[in-house]
């Protein structure tokens, strides 16, 4: 087993991320439970893990990401005009204001926007992730890594039971390939 992080390795790390313009924190796990994603398995945003690699248990380190390593420009095609009328039953119950975020059904799955504009007839939505078209600053700290398990590669995500002692033993994947 190698003590740097590559590809397939288990890593647990603690972060925050904020906007490099105004310091503003987008997400942060001060408080909770580290983050545990496998590397090389499209569980973190690109340049993520690739600043990552070669770091160690106990390495912090800080960096900015263009908004290409991280969730890319913002697309002009996923800014939409929706006929206002199609918001009738959700104005029954509240004003909608722009800011608001909301998830449309559609046909692949849900799709979070935000309001950014809104008229009499139309309500323009903006179906690009929040930090889209920003450069993101992370400062990390590894706190732990292992390799990943077989299973944990075959099913694509960290299996918590093989990483902690304390947790309760890991359930073999049902017919969906999901672990219950």
């Amino acid at each position: 087993m190698t003590d740097k992080i590559e590809n397939n390795m288990v890593v647990s790390v603690h972060y925050t991320g904020t906007l490099p313009d105004n310091g503003e924190i987008f997400d942060t796990s001060e408080g909770r439970d580290p983050l545990i994603f496998i590397v090389g398995h499209k569980q973190m945003i690109p340049g993520f893990e690739r600043e990552m690699m070669g770091c160690k248990v106990g390495d912090k380190k800080e960096f900015t990401l263009s908004p290409e390593d991280a969730y890319g420009e913002k697309e002009e095609a996923a800014i939409i005009k929706i006929p206002r009328a199609q918001f009738g039953q959700l104005e029954e119950a509240t004003t909608l204001e722009v800011g608001f975020q909301l998830v449309a059904q559609l046909p692949h799955g849900p799709a979070p926007f935000t309001v950014i504009e809104l008229d009499e007839e139309y309500i323009t939505a903006d179906f690009n992730h929040a930090l889209a078209g920003k450069s993101l600053t992370f400062n990390v700290e590894v706190v732990a890594l292992r390799s990943a398990s077989q299973s944990e590669i075959m099913h694509g995500h960290v299996h918590e039971s093989e990483f902690n002692d304390d947790a309760p033993e890991s359930k073999s994947c049902d017919e969906s390939g999901c672990c219950p």
